[in-house]
């Protein structure tokens, strides 16, 4: 028996999962291609998270008018924004108000937009060199 609505959701979605505190999930589920989302409970909210890539040194008229973009035209749940030097997918949802079918449409688009955006926003990485 699950211990939350979140923890049920995950369960009945057969998303793999690990259970980092009583209000935070790690999704790590390759089939589901939701590798390192972070599912947050800070009541009143529930919030959704990726960590895409660090923002990098150049290019950022291109990579900012390249995000806005796909927030506008091809994101329906979350978006893409900037926190702490790093691009970051998030969105958020009252908990309360949360049904399983919000919560599955929202880890849908993020499965989404983290494989479909991969290719276009991999072009702003910076390359490491060994």
């Amino acid at each position: 028996m699950a211990d939350s609505k979140i923890e049920q959701y995950l369960i009945d979605l057969m998303i793999t999962y690990q259970q980092i505190d009583p209000n935070l999930w790690l999704l790590d589920d390759e089939d589901h291609s939701l590798q390192g989302v972070a599912v947050m409970q800070a009541d009143p909210l529930v919030i959704i998270r990726a960590e895409i890539m660090d923002i990098p040194g150049s290019n950022l008229l291109e990579l900012y008018t390249t995000l806005l973009e796909l927030n506008a035209n091809d994101i329906i749940h979350g978006a893409y924004a900037l926190d702490n030097k790093k691009v970051v997918l998030i969105d958020s949802m009252e908990l309360d108000t949360m049904d399983y079918e919000i919560f599955r449409a929202t880890l849908d688009s993020f499965s989404l937009a983290l494989t479909q955006h991969y290719p276009i926003l991999s072009k702003f990485r910076e390359k490491t060199h060994d």
